[in-house]
């Protein structure tokens, strides 16, 4: 399998795709300027302690108020409450907790009453954003992750993830952990940090201590609400969890985005910088690798599949409903129950790449056609766990019901990626009225002569849909009207074309690319 990172930054938008076998499997979108992101750590304010919820709002700046409820409070958060405290009033002079005296466990069926008061300052971490109209919900329960470990302040115990089964290796790992992590800190090694040695988990360590010493000069100087560490951006933290040997390339677009991952990767995997790639030149990114064209196809109400079969995806407010149709797909077997399974395994496959694409969570029912047999149910089953082994995020699938209805709950923690893929009418625009489209070059004269007579600029870029470049631009080169600007203006203009575009849709950039706001 080979994966492959592609990621357009633009404006105030990072555009993140990830790329299987060719094959576009996540993508992700990310505000440069996103606050409130998953695992960021803020020292908010306890607004109301609602005892029959059991559970607080919590003020940390966003426009609704954070939710944290008993059961998300953590096992140490009286050492945590006592430790920012402390370090508010100055009586904590150190990040260190050596010399920490921890407070005792809460109790598992406790009242929030006894832990937290209104008004009280208390350090939390987003658990989930915002999302629709309810505010972040968050944990007290901190964890700082690196690439090969993540850090729990408080906890002072070492576990080894489920997925490394070999039991010599789970020992050798939870001997070097104990040997170089600091006391009072919990431990939790990841799957990736199977095979590697002291150096690599030290580094990682040390990374991770030296965070938890940043969040702790913040806290010193802080007033709530207040952001006190940053988690990674969207693409680090998608480059620290899932880089590995499969990984063959990473295009960017953006000179700026190239240094940082760079510097990124040659602190966690030095030997993949080679594998990261600058795009340069016309074509957009998403264009030229093809990823443009799968996004409008694979995103909207019907998605289709290559036998013909169909899937529609509608979406309410409590769940998600996938309904598998066999369409026109040409018939394999000359019993139904055979087709059947043909159309739903087929279906089991684009599922499972649609929940972790569009990243949706909750709970998502899926109407697959009818089978009888047992052992056929079975073998759909099997084969949408296996399908969903892939997806990170945490989620639980039942066997198929009497009804054929597969129930999926899936973790929720950032609001659903949705494109629209639905382009407007070119010539109205959404309206129903139309201007003469006679008059669309004299429109893109009119502008030109605006940006090359009045603000001077050196050299201008226009952008068009692909059969309206071929109009300007193709023709004797002394007749085409690319060449009469250039006679009228007395400076080229390049003409772009870009299929993403509506017909009559136009758009002017810099020597710099940058766009030229009309």
């Amino acid at each position: 399998m080979s994966n492959e990172l592609i990621i357009d930054a633009s404006g105030s938008e990072v555009v993140i795709a990830l790329v299987s076998d060719k094959r576009l499997v996540e993508l992700n979108r990310e505000k440069t300027n996103t606050q409130f992101a998953v695992g960021d750590i803020y020292l908010g304010r306890v607004r109301k302690v609602m005892a029959g919820l059991n559970a607080a709002f919590v003020d940390v700046g966003y426009e609704k108020d954070a939710f944290l409820h008993y059961f998300d409070l953590g096992p140490q958060v009286l050492s945590l409450n006592k430790f920012v405290r402390q370090t508010i009033q100055g009586k904590q002079k150190h990040a260190a907790l050596a010399y920490f005296k921890p407070e005792p466990d809460i109790s598992k069926d406790g009242k929030i009453g006894d832990v937290l008061q209104s008004d009280q300052s208390v350090l939390i971490q987003v658990a989930k954003e915002p999302i629709s109209t309810k505010g972040p919900r968050i944990t007290s329960e901190l964890s700082i992750a690196g690439r090969y470990i993540v850090l729990i302040p408080f906890a002072d115990k070492v576990s080894v993830s489920q997925k490394i089964k070999s039991s010599e290796e789970r020992d050798r790992l939870k001997r070097l952990i104990q040997s170089i992590k600091p006391k009072n800190f919990g431990v939790i090694v990841r799957t990736v940090a199977e095979g590697k040695g002291v150096a690599d988990l030290d580094a990682d360590m040390n990374d991770l201590v030296n965070k938890w010493n940043t969040c702790f000069q913040e806290l010193t100087k802080a007033k709530p609400p207040y952001r006190v560490l940053g988690e990674l951006n969207r693409t680090s933290a998608i480059l620290r969890d899932m880089l590995n040997a499969s990984f063959s390339a990473i295009h960017i677009n953006d000179e700026r985005m190239h240094e940082e991952i760079k510097e990124f990767l040659q602190t966690i995997a030095p030997d993949k910088e080679k594998i990261l790639k600058l795009h340069k030149g016309p074509t957009p990114i998403f264009e030229a690798t093809g990823v443009e064209k799968q996004i409008k196809a694979l995103f909207g109400k019907t998605i289709t599949m290559k036998s013909g079969a169909y899937l529609i995806i509608e979406h309410t407010e409590a769940l998600h409903v996938i309904d598998v149709n066999s369409g026109n797909r040409s018939k394999l077997h000359s019993d139904q129950e055979s087709n059947a399974l043909d159309v739903n395994l087929e279906a089991a496959v684009e599922v499972a790449r649609q929940l972790r694409l569009r990243d949706m969570g909750g709970i998502i029912v899926v109407d697959f056609i009818d089978m009888h047999s047992p052992v056929n149910r079975k073998t759909l089953y099997n084969k949408l766990r296996d399908e969903m082994k892939t997806d990170r995020a945490k989620h639980t699938i039942l066997p198929p019901s009497k009804f054929g209805l597969i129930q999926i709950t899936r973790e929720r923690v950032r609001p659903e990626t949705n494109v629209d893929t639905a382009e407007k009418c070119p010539t109205c625009g959404g309206t129903g009225e139309i201007q003469a489209s006679v008059l669309i070059v004299d429109q893109i004269e009119n502008n030109l002569r605006y940006i090359l007579k009045e603000q001077n600029e050196p050299m201008v870029t226009l952008c068009v849909h692909p059969y309206l470049e071929a109009y300007l631009t193709k023709g004797w080169f002394w007749n085409s009207q690319k060449a009469k600007w250039k006679k009228k203006f007395g400076r080229p203009v390049n003409v772009r074309a870009v299929s993403s575009y509506h017909f009559l849709e136009y758009h002017f950039l810099n020597k710099n690319d940058d766009e030229i706001k009309m």
